[in-house]
């Protein structure tokens, strides 16, 4: 007769950071399917570009101030998004609720940038097919930076109740991780949408 051994393993985390965590390669799949989609788009617009002999289509190129100044924001974003980061590896509760916050509020104000962005693009997503491209990649990475802002929001709200456990702090970092795909989405498209029209 055989002898079994039974391990305890009752003592093991649950959880665990970056690719030991499984909503981290979630997320990765996202990014990538999402990265597809911001190069199709692009590709589309390129393409645009190429094929008719006068960019922008009916209209003068965007304002550069709302762009610009949304690229200022993201760059700084970084930094208390890295200081999260490191507070929810060290489990620091208190900090990581404060980054959380700073977070959000940076996001928000990203969105209200970006309602003054769809303002100033000096052309309607039914103008013409440069307007429908413009209109649709903007609409794209708003839609992951609402995702993105929304998320915090949850993770903030999050932390502030019973549910601040331990796997919560994995999950802060995976919502990090993902800031850091909208920051470095954005940076190509902003020249794309404000500096190719002016070429």
């Amino acid at each position: 007769m055989r002898q079994t051994i039974v391990r305890n393993v009752a003592e093991l985390p649950t959880y665990g950071y970056g690719p030991r965590s499984g909503p981290w390669w979630g997320a990765m799949g996202f990014m990538a399917l999402e990265g597809m989609g911001f190069a199709i788009a692009i590709g589309a617009y390129l393409y645009l570009y190429a094929v008719n002999p006068s960019w922008p289509i009916g209209a003068s190129p965007p304002d550069l101030w709302p762009g610009t100044a949304e690229v200022v924001v993201y760059l700084l974003s970084i930094i208390p998004n890295e200081i999260t980061n490191r507070a929810a590896h060290r489990q620091d509760l208190a900090k990581v609720r404060t980054g959380l916050i700073v977070m959000a509020l940076i996001g928000i104000a990203l969105l209200v940038l970006r309602g003054f962005e769809f303002a100033h693009l000096n052309t309607r997503w039914d103008n013409s097919a440069y307007g429908s491209i413009v209109w649709l990649i903007l609409g794209l990475h708003t839609t992951h930076l609402a995702t993105d802002v929304g998320d915090t929001v949850v993770l903030a709200v999050l932390m502030f109740t019973r549910h601040a456990k331990p796997r919560r702090f994995s999950d802060v970092t995976d919502n990090v991780f993902y800031w850091n795909f909208v920051v470095l989405a954005w940076l190509p498209l902003y020249v794309l949408l404000d500096w190719v029209p002016r070429l």
